[in-house]
């Protein structure tokens, strides 16, 4: 599946940002506004300048509505809350290149807030992977001790874990050391 830079920048930085949430293993990350700006700094989120409450809420509902996304039973699910979500941002396709990015689309308005920056842009990269038909790629973690969020773009579509190097060797050692003490008996 190809994937255009700014669009797999968007689906890693909405992946993020659904794994902030209360129910992560880590608790709620964007609790704080400090937390927001951190995030916003740490994806590149540009445009931001000064947040306040008003902005972390927005971003904390946001988030929630992803989420859903990430949660949908069916293609045609996923796409309507997508409509819902981008429609709500007041999306505003521009070409942009800054940054030492070529040319690629920010679908944002250039006074947007934060969370309407992260709505559009965010929410057409989840459109992307719906049009495309693989809405089954917005997985969450099959490891029992973790639901995080997680996009698949393995060739096969085979990838289980959010993560190979923690949760996915925690439980394939777990199991090799259940296999021995099995043997072992």
């Amino acid at each position: 599946m190809l994937i255009p830079h700014d669009t797999r920048i968007a689906l890693e930085t909405v992946v993020d940002l659904v794994n902030t949430a209360p129910e992560s293993e880590s608790g709620d990350e964007l609790a704080e506004l400090t937390a927001l700006y951190a995030f916003a700094e740490r994806h590149r989120v540009s445009g931001v300048d000064t947040l306040g409450d008003k902005d972390l809420r927005a971003v904390q509902d946001v988030r929630a509505r992803f989420a859903e996304i990430f949660a949908a039973p069916d293609a045609r699910t996923a796409a309507d809350l997508v409509n819902s979500l981008v429609a709500a941002a007041g999306t505003t396709p521009q070409l942009t290149n800054h940054d030492g990015y070529d040319w690629h689309v920010h679908y944002f308005a250039p006074d947007a807030s934060v969370a309407d920056h992260l709505a559009a842009d965010c929410g057409m990269a989840l459109a992307f992977i719906v049009v495309a038909g693989e809405q089954e790629r917005l997985r969450r973690c099959e490891a029992p001790d973790c639901r995080d969020a997680f996009v698949d773009l393995s060739r096969n579509r085979s990838r289980r874990y959010c993560s190979s190097r923690t949760c996915g060797n925690r439980l394939h050692v777990a199991a090799y050391r259940a296999r021995r003490r099995e043997a072992a008996r």
